[in-house]
C-alpha cells in the first residue's frame, strides 16, 4: 500500500502490520492521529526533533528505514487478511539490505515473521544474517491498553551500540591487518635446502684445495 523506505546499511528498519486507513489515504506512514511514532522517536533520540508524517523520506538521512508487513491492505489488524503477509519478501530484503536492526512495531507482525504464537517484547533470540529482531509496543491509538515507552527507550539503546559498532568498523577496515604485517620489517630467510647446499658447495671446495699439489720452488744458481 506504501512504497518501502529503504536503503542499504541503515541502522534501523521499522516493519508494522499494514498501513492504517489515514497513513493509507495521505500516502504517509503513521499518519494517524492518535499514534505514537513520530512522538517516541524524538523523544527517545532516534531523529533529532519530532517529524511530521509528511517528512518520513527525511528518515532515511537517520538511518531509519520503513516498511509493512502486508504491503496490499490496509486498516486495523483485525481488518487485515495476515494470510497475504509478505513474510518471505521481508526477509529478503533485509538478508539483501543488512540494517543492523529490524523493529517490528507491535507483536502481531512479529509472530506472524516469526511464525510463532507468542512473542515477547525486547530484543529476540533469532536474528535474519547480521540483522538483530526486536519487538516493540504498538504506537497504534488503538493499542494504548500495551504502551510501555521503556521497551522503545531500549531499542534507542541498542540501534546507538549498533551504529558506534558499525562506526569503529568502519574505521578499522578489513586492510587495517594486512597494513599492520606488510609494515613489518622483513628478513629474508635461506631455506634449509639451500642452506645445505650452499655448506656442500664450499666444503667440496675446501677439500679440492687442500688436495692440490703445492708447486716447489726450484733453488736459484749459485755465483761462480
Amino acid at each position: 500500500m506504501l512504497d518501502d523506505l529503504l536503503a542499504p546499511g541503515l541502522a534501523v528498519v521499522f516493519c508494522g502490520s499494514a498501513a492504517g486507513t489515514r497513513s493509507a489515504q495521505l500516502r504517509q506512514y503513521y499518519a494517524g492521529p492518535g499514534n505514537k511514532f513520530w512522538r517516541i522517536l524524538a523523544g527517545t533520540g532516534l531523529t533529532p526533533r519530532r517529524l511530521d508524517p509528511s517528512e518520513y523520506p527525511q528518515l532515511l538521512s537517520h538511518g531509519i528505514g520503513l516498511t509493512d508487513l502486508v504491503k496490499q491492505q490496509s486498516g486495523g489488524d483485525h481488518e487485515i487478511d495476515f494470510r497475504r503477509a509478505g513474510v518471505r519478501e521481508l526477509e529478503g530484503k533485509i538478508a539483501r539490505l543488512q540494517p543492523g536492526v529490524l523493529c517490528f512495531n507491535g507483536k502481531r507482525a512479529a509472530r506472524e515473521f516469526l511464525g510463532r504464537p507468542e512473542v515477547e517484547y525486547g530484543l529476540q533470540p533469532e536474528p535474519v544474517g547480521g540483522t538483530r529482531l526486536f519487538v516493540a509496543p504498538s504506537t497504534s491509538g488503538a493499542a494504548n491498553a500495551s504502551w510501555d515507552p521503556t521497551q522503545w527507550q531500549r531499542l534507542a539503546e541498542l540501534v546507538r551500540r549498533t551504529q558506534a559498532a558499525g562506526r569503529s568498523s568502519k574505521r578499522l577496515g578489513p586492510r587495517t591487518r594486512k597494513e599492520s604485517i606488510s609494515s613489518r620489517p622483513s628478513t629474508p630467510r635461506s631455506s634449509p635446502s639451500s642452506a645445505g647446499t650452499s655448506a656442500s658447495r664450499a666444503t667440496r671446495a675446501s677439500s679440492r684445495a687442500s688436495a692440490a699439489p703445492r708447486q716447489k720452488c726450484s733453488p736459484k744458481p749459485k755465483p761462480r
